[in-house]
């Protein structure tokens, strides 16, 4: 999306806008042909430009309080119009031998119409709405020398357009992207990003389940975006492509300054095009002055302007890094989900990141470059901090519920793995055993252990440790491992935990939920964790400050809540262990959770803090948390006591009817969600240990018809309260 660059400063067009508007109009009222108009475009990209450039500088509010921009005059005359019908002409013509234009005319028309996004209201999206003009540029794209204009037109395009578009419409797709070299193919994952990605549906309900869920009903055949993801991966070598470009090495700028600059450039190229500008400008710069010295101590001690072309580069290849990753973490997480998995595998990504970590990925910064991203993961931040996100959504991604997650490990670490198992006493898990040596990670470390210690380095608020949380997480997810808890547990993980939650003072919500369910995966079944855990937290004050962490929140805090009764279930069963029993004993945390009025305090809250409109993705563990608390009290014929428990609530907090009612509503909406999606019903066996056959018999019972029955919902709330026949649902 390159704005044209003249020889003069963005800011110098300004003293010139008066006798601006005579070229556009001068332009639009005639058609030059030939060298005439080509001249003509050359010259009206050039004055333009000044025009958009003020949008992305400091000038951005006095070019949008101009009344009627020069961009706004030409399109008002048709040159939008105009320029449209000359790029596509040659596509028009009936004769077999079609006319090529001039590439330097076609450059600047793009400009021009890019110009005219940036600056007219309604532009793009009129452009947006042609969808012949919209295939037709991507034929320009086999062109490299209109490549970029090309590419970052069709971005912005694309990002306005209101229906995706089906890249099986491409004409050539294949052909198209095997033409490019790695650098374009780096540029256009810019453009697949928007092209296979579900559409963002905001922060309103249609975010709730029951939205979703009535959603996917009326919408039962694939997305475009999925279409979109199977039709790249039938693409010859594009996953292997993206693989290598993920993972080839940057050259290190060096001198004191650099992150710095780098820092100072990219708070004025808060848009890609001018960066991709600039690159161009500096390739060809260099291909100009390939005579200038390149030592790297003249590069470190020269002017900005002078060091720029290698910055530039280090940037444009992080930002690209970033397009990369997030193309790969989209198809991670699509229905294709084990076909890529097995291709990331197979051309070695994991490995490859792990080679780039130390260098590139997490390179060691001053305390200033530690900044705290804001809650909105899309926000505009820079390119260093965009690109440790998306590793880390990528790692997140990769690891979940996968057995190729111990490709994060290398060859040492595996075998420390089975030396666990062995000492234990355990089979080793069968994805362990069934793991391709010769795919691991290289080197002293692997990716996992190098992300365990910059973790523990991170400050206490930043919003880094949310995504390494939830990375390390979902090495954990799944079925629980005693080796993999152990292995973490034995590199501080539980202690490091403990200190972000009771002792660092970290505030934000986003990082102690990560946290929380971090730990929960980490000690689930773990006897030995919560024994560590009564080791740190070893007086009343530590243990009140973890408790009320958990209480301020139970919608972040749920999944631990179920991780503790869950183990206190299962060690209670292991009583002729004398390791078990003199943990239950001297553990504050199971002694706490022991005691049923403290489980029935969890039960109410979790229950009164939901109902079937609010469900959305991030609060449905609730649910399912207050469900693990009956089918245990039900396994040992306490279900009655209960229920019981939660009617004389409701009438001490004198509404009665009202919690019955809704977690009666809760779980009709729970078997509608869950029966028929074998995915979440595997992650909820896997999780818990409990059959998915004893979930759904649990709430068949509680939802049982049988007034007489002491372990219906319905026999605990009384005639004139019951609100069990409306289809809360449907409405």
């Amino acid at each position: 999306m390159a704005t044209h660059l003249g020889s003069e400063s963005p800011r110098a067009g300004g003293k010139r806008r008066h006798c601006r508007g005579n070229v556009v109009a001068r332009f639009t009222a005639s058609r030059i042909t030939g060298r005439g108009f080509s001249r003509g475009t050359q010259v009206l990209s050039s004055h333009l430009s000044m025009e958009a450039m003020s949008f992305v500088t400091e000038d951005r509010k006095t070019a949008q309080e101009s009344t009627f921009p020069n961009t706004h005059t030409f399109d008002l005359f048709g040159g939008v119009d105009l320029l449209v019908e000359i790029l596509m002409r040659p596509t028009l013509t009936m004769q077999k031998k079609k006319p090529k234009m001039n590439d330097d005319l076609v450059k600047d028309c793009l400009s021009v119409l890019y110009n005219c996004c940036i600056c007219t209201e309604g532009v793009t999206k009129s452009l947006a709405s042609r969808d012949d003009f919209v295939l037709f540029l991507f034929t320009l794209m086999t062109n490299k020398k209109t490549f970029l204009q090309t590419a970052t037109l069709i971005e912005d395009i694309l990002g306005v357009k209101k229906e995706m578009i089906h890249l099986e419409g491409i004409p050539n797709l294949s052909g198209l992207v095997q033409s490019f070299d790695q650098q374009q193919l780096a540029n256009f994952c810019r453009i697949l990003s928007v092209t296979i990605s579900e559409p963002d549906v905001g922060n309103d309900d249609k975010h709730t389940l029951l939205a979703k869920n009535a959603q996917q009903k009326r919408n039962s055949s694939p997305s475009r975006a999925e279409v979109n993801q199977v039709t790249l991966l039938n693409i010859p070598g594009f996953i292997e492509r993206l693989c290598k470009l993920a993972t080839r090495k940057v050259s290190e700028a060096t001198g004191a300054n650099f992150l710095q600059e780098l820092e100072d450039w990219y708070t004025w190229l808060d848009n890609a095009l001018v960066l991709d500008a600039l690159m161009q400008m500096a390739t060809e710069e260099a291909e100009q002055s390939s005579t200038e010295s390149s030592d790297e101590s003249s590069l470190a001690t020269s002017p900005l302007r002078h060091r720029l072309p290698q910055s530039m580069k280090i940037v444009h290849e992080i930002m690209y890094k970033v397009e990369v990753l997030y193309v790969l973490c989209v198809l991670l997480m699509g229905r294709q989900r084990n076909q890529v998995h097995k291709m990331l595998a197979e051309f070695r990504l994991i490995p490859g990141l792990n080679n780039l970590f130390d260098k590139l990925i997490w390179r060691k910064y001053t305390a200033s470059n530690h900044v705290v991203h804001g809650q909105n993961e899309n926000c505009d931040c820079s390119p260093e901090i965009s690109f440790k996100i998306q590793f880390l959504r990528l790692l997140q991604s990769f690891s979940d519920h996968h057995e190729n997650k111990y490709l994060l490990l290398n060859s040492q670490e595996l075998n420390e793995l089975s030396a666990i198992s062995m000492k234990a006493n355990i089979p080793e898990v069968e994805a362990l055993v069934n793991t391709d040596r010769s795919l691991v990670c290289d080197g002293k470390k692997g990716l996992l252990t190098r992300l365990l210690a910059v973790m523990k380095r991170e400050p206490p608020d930043s919003s880094f440790r949310f995504w390494q949380a939830r990375a390390v997480e979902s090495f954990l997810r799944g079925a629980t491992s005693y080796a993999d808890q152990m292995f973490l547990l034995k590199r501080g993980l539980l202690e490091h935990i403990l200190f972000c939650i009771i002792d660092s003072g970290c505030t934000s919500r986003d990082v102690l939920q990560s946290y929380f369910d971090l730990l929960g995966e980490l000690m689930k079944f773990n006897i030995d964790a919560f024994k560590r855990f009564n080791k740190y937290v070893n007086t009343p004050e530590k243990f009140r400050t973890f408790l009320t962490q958990i209480n301020s929140s139970l919608v972040d805090s749920n999944m631990l809540v179920r991780c503790i009764v869950l183990s206190l279930d299962r060690f209670e069963s292991q009583t002729e262990d004398v390791k078990v029993v003199e943990v239950l004993s001297e553990c504050c945390l199971l002694s706490y959770m022991a005691r049923v009025e403290n489980r029935l305090s969890f039960l109410f809250r979790l229950i009164n803090i939901i109902n079937v409109q609010t469900l959305t993705q991030e609060n449905v563990s609730c649910l399912n948390t207050s469900l693990v608390i009956l089918m245990l009290a039900r396994r040992k014929a306490k279900l009655p006591f209960y229920l019981n428990a939660l009617r004389e609530k409701e009438y001490t907090e004198k509404y009665p009817g009202c919690l019955l009612n809704n977690f009666h509503n809760l779980l009709r909406f729970w078997q509608r969600h869950y029966l028929n999606k074998d995915k979440d019903s595997t992650c909820l066996e896997n999780s818990s240990c409990i059959p998915f056959s004893y979930w759904k018999e649990t709430v068949s019972v509680l939802l049982g018809p049988d007034r007489t029955s002491l372990c219906a919902i319905a026999s605990y709330i009384d005639e004139p309260f019951m609100d069990l026949d409306r289809d809360l649902l449907e409405d």
